[in-house]
């Protein structure tokens, strides 16, 4: 009778024991994270080189438009190339003030799912009145 007690004592401490472990690795993996992140971006925030917008071609051939120093240049990208295509002047770009233009957060992206999906069953249901 003592030994499981004991036992089932030793196994809280145990698993405890590995559960702090667990979050003293998150913690630090998330700490991490955050300043590789900060220190990625303060090295690029003084940069001569931008990349301003990417398209795809192909599942690995793009053509981005590159801005270096003060010229914007259209290069293609292939797997294991990059090609200088053409200089293109400023003032026939169409650049946003905004660099995040693109950018959505998650809930602006899984609102939009949501009322997708609602007006679907909306229409489902219409459809079999």
């Amino acid at each position: 009778m003592i030994l499981t007690v004991s036992d089932n004592l030793n196994s809280y401490v145990q698993f405890i024991t590995v559960l702090i472990i667990f979050v003293f690795v998150l913690v630090i993996t998330y700490f991490t994270s955050k300043w590789m992140a900060g220190y990625q971006k303060n090295k690029g925030l003084n940069s001569n080189v931008e990349m301003i917008e990417s398209f795809r071609l192909t599942n690995n051939k793009y053509i981005q438009i590159i801005r270096v120093g003060q010229k914007y240049l259209a290069v293609a990208v292939g797997k294991d190339s990059v090609t200088m295509l053409t200089e293109i002047p400023e003032d026939q770009l169409l650049l946003s003030s905004d660099g995040n233009e693109g950018a959505h957060s998650f809930k602006e992206l899984f609102e939009k799912v949501q009322q997708k999906s609602f007006l679907e069953k909306e229409d489902d249901r219409k459809k079999s009145e």
